[in-house]
């Protein structure tokens, strides 16, 4: 039975990532926003449980629009919401919280005002991780991968499934 539930998380996230490879620009944010889609579901939150879901996204994403048609999908929770931020002081009703093509000071203001808040954070620069990301998305020649900050996340009150956790690129 375990076999099978490795076999039905590891075939979508490989197809998914060999299709990035070939992937032109709002196909990569599709990608990108299928494999924070899929975060989310392997991902959980300190009690008390979840009743509304929030994906924030902030900085020049174009992953906007492929996510809430992902999120307008069956949802544990009662409602899900998708919104894009423009200041820091927003972010404080994300559950996860996507940072995209910001610099290095600019993430560090995002993660250093959701400090200790249960917020996962993907940022999607490999170099996010040092910086307080729990997952960084990166590009690379054979498709899109990724790294997980454990550490980080476990400060933040967040358990990531041990199947995310094997289907990285590098966990710290």
């Amino acid at each position: 039975m375990r076999h099978w539930l490795r076999l039905a998380l590891a075939a979508p996230a490989c197809a998914l990532s060999a299709l990035a490879g070939a992937a032109q620009a709002s196909d990569e944010a599709a990608l990108k926003a299928a494999f924070v889609y899929r975060f989310a579901q392997f991902t959980q939150w300190p009690p008390p449980p979840l009743k509304d879901f929030t994906y924030c996204l902030a900085g020049s994403s174009d992953m906007g629009e492929a996510l809430r048609s992902l999120a307008a999908r069956q949802h544990e929770v009662s409602q899900v919401r998708v919104m894009t931020l423009t200041q820091v002081g927003q972010a404080a009703g994300c559950q996860l919280l996507v940072l995209s093509m910001l610099d290095r000071q600019e993430m560090l203001r995002w993660q250093q005002a959701l400090t200790d808040a249960p917020v996962l954070i993907v940022a999607d620069s490999p170099e996010a991780l040092r910086s307080g990301a729990v997952i960084a998305l990166a590009q690379e020649p054979n498709g899109l991968t990724f790294r997980i900050n454990n550490t980080e996340a476990k400060r933040r009150g967040l358990t990531l499934s041990s199947q995310v956790l094997k289907l990285a690129r590098e966990v710290r």
